[in-house]
């Protein structure tokens, strides 16, 4: 059988090439091509990863087997559609869910323990570092009383203003360590 005057394989493999190149560039431009919410199996992702399976499940049987043209189309096409809703029920549908963000605000860090890793003169600016979720994240700060505050020090964010961070020394009240 030929469609457009081309025999299935090739029918089947520049499909497959083609739907494989729109799913990288819709990888690399998803933010500008998001439609919003709407019907989950007319996702542009499960859209074009339902055309590629098709193709590459056509492509291979087509070369493997010797059935017709008809039954190779549907025995892709429901291969197709298996796979298609594994990879949105198992993969796609948890990565919408997932946090998409490992951004932070500066009101996020109040009242957060940060350690000095560069230490804060009188009337200076030092530098300090917060441990979160998302990583370690290095910023400005001073005292908040215009104090000095040694290096290694745990100090906790009174006040951020303008990127600065404000902090006071910080003395937890279950400590496990000895002090003389």
């Amino acid at each position: 059988m030929e469609l457009f005057g081309f025999p299935m394989e090739q029918v089947y493999l520049y499909t497959l090439v083609a739907a494989g190149a729109l799913t990288v560039l819709y990888v690399l431009f998803a933010d500008i091509a998001d439609a919003g919410e709407g019907l989950p199996f007319f996702n542009p992702a499960v859209i074009l990863a339902f055309v590629t399976l098709m193709a590459a499940a056509g492509y291979v049987l087509e070369l493997a087997t010797s059935l017709s043209d008809l039954a190779i189309l549907g025995i892709a096409a429901a291969a197709a559609v298996v796979l298609d809703i594994l990879l949105y029920f198992f993969v796609l549908l948890p990565l919408s869910s997932a946090e998409s963000s490992i951004a932070y605000t500066e009101e996020s860090l109040l009242g957060q323990v940060a350690k000095v890793i560069v230490p804060i003169p009188v009337d200076g600016y030092g530098e300090v570092v917060i441990e979160t979720y998302g990583g370690m994240i290095s910023k400005r700060a001073a005292g908040f009383d215009n104090e000095a505050i040694g290096q290694d020090r745990q100090v906790l964010i009174i006040q951020v203003n303008d990127g600065t961070l404000y902090v006071r020394d910080y003395e937890p009240i279950f400590s496990t360590e000895k002090r003389i």
